[in-house]
């Protein structure tokens, strides 16, 4: 029996994106393009135009709930967004972002979470943040077929931990600890490391370190990869700039423009016009 290609299965699809031909990749030097997508459109959009992986966010609390944090976003919500996304792709791999406390309380928990985001959303790998504490649970989703992102440095779901969003692993500590971190993921089974607002030089090291790939955000050039916020880079998002985005269109300005001439329109009794009517 052939599945449907919105599972993703490799071969399913010509040049399908899997965790393994990321790792052979990283192996020809082939740099990482990665976005992220919360809804159908999008989604589509993005796969069409040839991006590597999907994330489906936990961003997804800040840029379509408009909260402050990722913290406050649900599971039920995150299964919703990544099954939305999921039925728009066909080449890129999708990895779905489980949200805060559903995955840290005990890795029973996690694994019939992360099981919900492959069998109801039918994403490809799920991703979670934390380092050596987390290792433990990362080899159990591993070890029962459920691929692992890891995600390291600036990590948003412990931001009233950290209570600001600097730069991290600049002091000599954290830095040893987060390639302690990154290490402990990749001995776990990740299949790639998200790191985040760090020190440029130490995820270059990172990259040359490890045998998975190492994906950048605000992490500099040297990275295997690179994701940004698809909202951000797409000016949509403008609550903040961070230094790190490269705004590649200012959308958000066009669709205020768009809608102030619909309502001219409107109001003018231009639209709609003979040819827009039946």
């Amino acid at each position: 029996m052939t599945p449907p290609d919105n599972l993703g299965s490799p071969g399913s699809v010509p040049g399908k994106v899997t965790t393994h031909s990321l790792t052979e990749m990283k192996q020809a030097g082939e740099r990482i393009a990665a976005l992220t997508a919360y809804d159908f459109l999008m989604a589509q959009a993005l796969d069409q135009s040839g991006i590597d992986v999907i994330l489906v966010g936990d961003s997804a609390a800040m840029v379509v709930q408009g909260r402050h944090t990722t913290v406050p976003v649900t599971m039920e919500q995150m299964l919703y967004h990544a099954q939305v996304v999921a039925k728009g792709v066909q080449r890129a791999l999708v990895v779905g972002d489980l949200p805060f406390m559903s995955y840290q309380v005990n890795p029973d928990e996690a694994l019939r979470n992360a099981a919900r985001m492959v069998k109801e959303a039918l994403v490809e790998a799920v991703k979670v943040e934390g380092g050596c504490m987390i290792a433990p649970t990362v080899k159990r989703l591993v070890d029962v077929g459920i691929p692992v992102m890891g995600h390291l440095g600036l990590t948003p779901q412990s931001i009233h931990k950290f209570g600001t969003y600097k730069v991290r692993a600049t002091e000599l500590e954290e830095a040893k600890q987060l390639r302690l971190d990154a290490l402990a993921l990749q001995d776990a089974g990740a299949f790639a490391v998200v790191v985040e607002k760090v020190p440029a030089d130490l995820a270059t090291s990172l990259a040359k370190e490890l045998e998975v790939p190492v994906i950048g955000i605000g992490a500099g050039p040297g990275c295997d990869g690179q994701i940004l916020v698809s909202h951000d880079m797409l000016g949509l998002y403008t609550k903040f700039h961070p230094r790190f985005v490269r705004r590649y269109a200012e959308l958000g300005e066009s669709m205020r423009e768009a809608f102030g001439e619909y309502i001219k329109d409107v109001q003018s009794g231009s639209f709609p016009n003979q040819d827009e009517s039946y």
